[in-house]
């Protein structure tokens, strides 16, 4: 088995298990299907008052120019794995709902659930996805002339994982490392906080 196949104490979907975030991928592109079926995963994800405040901006390998300037956006530890990838997305989230202009707090955790939906289609199609956190926000901003009221939030990598071996040493091992949680114990609690719950 693959040792970033999740080995869980309850079961879980296929994909979830699948899942996970590959620093090694193949130089190749996305078959544009693939790339449109996760997106639609994405665009049917849960959202407060469906707001869907999430938008994407997409860059494929193909078109070089412009996948250099997604690459830009990285911070220059991500860009030295996520340029082998097949396309590089930003996550942007809208802070206020359009139906009244009051603050979203959720946001966030709806770009999240977004993504969590194109994660889980991008698995069944037997792509990879890595999320970001390392990008240069204003940069993003500059770039791609996101107006305000909207942020961008993550960073994504789309493509083909490939052999660990051919990533950098230090990356290949977290690529070779088997998946790890937090028992259900630690993280979920009934009564008062602290107290595991007994199902």
């Amino acid at each position: 088995m693959n040792p970033k196949h999740a080995t869980t104490d309850h079961p879980v979907l296929d994909v979830i298990a699948q899942r996970y975030s590959p620093y090694a991928y193949e130089p190749r592109g996305v078959e544009p299907a693939k790339l449109l079926s996760c997106l639609e995963a994405a665009r049917w994800a849960a959202s407060s008052y469906n707001e869907q405040p999430w938008r994407f901006i997409v860059a494929r390998r193909e078109d070089a120019k412009e996948f250099a300037r997604m690459v830009d956006c990285l911070l220059e530890a991500n860009q030295a794995w996520a340029k082998q990838a097949g396309v590089l997305m930003l996550t942007v989230t809208s802070r206020t709902f359009s139906r009244n202009g009051k603050p979203n707090r959720v946001c966030e955790h709806d770009v999240g659930l977004a993504v969590g939906n194109l994660c889980a289609q991008a698995t069944a199609l037997g792509l990879a996805v890595h999320q970001m956190a390392g990008i240069n926000l204003t940069i993003a901003r500059q770039t791609y002339g996101i107006p305000e009221g909207f942020d961008p939030v993550t960073a994504i990598a789309v493509g083909y994982a490939a052999d660990p071996a051919t990533a950098d040493p230090a990356l290949a091992q977290r690529d070779r490392t088997p998946r790890t949680r937090l028992p259900l114990a630690e993280i979920v609690f009934a009564g008062n906080w602290g107290k595991s719950v007994v199902l």
